[in-house]
């Protein structure tokens, strides 16, 4: 849970806000790679980790007998 709140973390607060001046020179998709963090990337990576918890919740609910059938 702490690693997803990190990557959370990293990717809105660190690649949009705080690292864009250090990002501002790589383009990538048209546009500086912190504006396509701000934009896009974080979306992309919220989702990623919404898939990646549902999954390891659910192996874990396995795990310990309380999964749904």
């Amino acid at each position: 849970m702490l690693i997803c709140l990190f990557i959370w973390a990293f990717c809105s607060y660190g690649c949009g806000i705080l690292f864009r001046p250090l990002l501002a020179g790589i383009k990538f998709g048209g546009a500086d790679l912190g504006f396509w963090f701000a934009q896009q990337g974080s979306i992309i990576c919220f989702i990623l980790l919404i898939f990646f918890y549902a999954w390891r919740m659910n192996k874990l609910d396995k795990q310990y007998g309380v999964d749904e059938e």
